[in-house]
């Protein structure tokens, strides 16, 4: 009735939009896949924290960027959404389709 125990809403951005936040130096992108998929290629300039371990306070500070979480395919980013919201964190978007959706795009990954 008042909206209490509700999740938030989370929002979902598109590649484009995230390479367009990119462009304007205005997100800070997680990827929370494991290191391993992280290493094999990731988003340029993601920074890693694992699901497995994943702690919204382990985000560094966003100096007034929006966080954009991000895994392979929109799961693993919607459950770190709902850690966020448990928390009661500000991060409130991941990445619709991961990044599969990225490279589906045409925009570049990185390799360690």
């Amino acid at each position: 009735m008042f909206g209490f125990g509700k999740p938030k809403p989370h929002r979902e951005i598109d590649a484009a939009e995230l390479n367009a936040m990119m462009q304007q130096n205005s997100v800070l992108v997680v990827d929370v896949r494991e290191p391993d998929e992280f290493a094999s290629g990731h988003i340029p300039g993601a920074m890693n924290l694992p699901l497995s371990r994943f702690s919204p306070g382990d985000v560094p500070e966003a100096n007034g960027r929006t966080v954009v979480l991000q895994c392979a395919g929109g799961k693993r980013s919607a459950m770190a959404l709902e850690k966020c919201a448990t928390a009661q964190s500000v991060i409130d978007t991941h990445l619709a389709g991961g990044i599969g959706a990225w490279k589906s795009a045409g925009f570049p990954v990185v390799q360690d």
